[in-house]
């Protein structure tokens, strides 16, 4: 498996793999609005003049199979910056085979190279896959807020 960041002509499969993961979202009850991503949303926002989020993509075999959205965080408190996770999704046929775990680990990386002091995301309580790997790599639920979980990884 291998690890690459997006680029701008990967909008259209950025796009793809959100839907990917609202419907996973949908699947477990976590999610029932309405998407209001668009492509050229994805353009603006990740490829623009200023990128607010970053995607990494795990392929196998030259194919992508999973992917996260982050983003940094700055706290003036600790005069140092965090990274919140806002997706982490591989798709289902490829689920324990490693690919969340080569994603999270290159996550670290990044945070280890920028000097933040831990990541961040939340899950529902309604994937207990997903809380049992988070669990298995050492991150910690913080709090949890009806079926949110707030976790934090300091790898």
């Amino acid at each position: 498996m291998n690890i690459r960041p997006a680029n701008p002509n990967d909008v259209t499969l950025i796009y793809s793999f959100i839907k990917k993961k609202a419907e996973f979202d949908r699947n477990i009850g976590a999610f029932q609005g309405v998407l209001e991503v668009t492509e050229e949303k994805i353009q603006k926002t990740l490829f623009g003049n200023i990128p607010f989020s970053y995607v990494l993509f795990v392929e196998n075999a030259g194919n992508e199979i999973g992917f996260a959205l982050y983003n940094f965080r700055y706290s003036s408190f600790s005069g140092q910056p965090s990274i919140w996770i806002d997706d982490l999704y591989v798709d289902e046929s490829q689920r324990s085979q490693g690919a969340g775990l080569i994603l999270m680990n290159k996550l670290a990386q990044i945070a280890s190279r920028t000097d933040c002091t831990h990541l961040a995301w939340n899950a529902d309580v309604r994937n207990i896959r997903g809380l049992n790997f988070y669990n298995k790599i050492g991150a910690k639920i913080n709090k949890q807020e009806e079926n949110r979980c707030f976790l934090t990884w300091l790898p």
